[in-house]
């Protein structure tokens, strides 16, 4: 484990060099500062001895650029849709799909979950049970709640 000086020294050395390749990278703020942060906690346990100033940099370079990458490659990253996208497609439908996603983004999240890996995304129950960690006959039955909570918020008219 590094002592506090070093610590402060590569952050104040090395931080800017760290968000750039993030930001090149992930073109995301927050996704930025996660990695930024992990980066140099895995400095901070580190026990490597470098041999140089080039050696500790490319060291950085190559954490970096590897925390990047699996970020990008992990599961829930490809299945995440920011509220940005949500809200942006929701402009662009119908008044009455657009108070369906309301309701459906509403909802509780044991039970948007399944709706939207169901409707949205396509998944069948047994497919949700095993992402989920979920028995089937549980992920029926969120189903089957949520359905009536969405028929609640929308009057009972719509057949979710």
């Amino acid at each position: 484990m590094r002592n506090e000086q070093e610590v402060n020294r590569a952050v104040e050395e090395y931080s800017d060099m760290i968000r750039r390749l993030c930001m090149i990278h992930l073109k995301n703020y927050a996704d930025t500062e996660v990695i930024f942060q992990t980066v140099f906690l895995k400095y901070v346990l580190s026990s490597v001895v470098f041999e140089n100033k080039e050696h500790e940099k490319a060291w950085f370079i190559r954490v970096t650029i590897n925390a990047c990458k699996d970020l990008l490659k992990s599961f829930f990253r490809s299945r995440i849709t920011s509220l940005d996208e949500i809200l942006e497609q929701a402009a662009d439908m119908q008044e009455e799909n657009k108070e369906v996603l309301e309701a459906v983004l509403s909802l509780p999240s044991k039970y948007r979950d399944v709706v939207y890996l169901h409707y949205y995304e396509g998944y069948t129950a047994p497919e949700i049970g095993r992402l989920l960690k979920k028995n089937v006959n549980t992920v029926y039955t969120l189903m089957t709640r949520s359905r009536h909570l969405l028929r609640e918020k929308l009057g009972g008219d719509v057949d979710a």
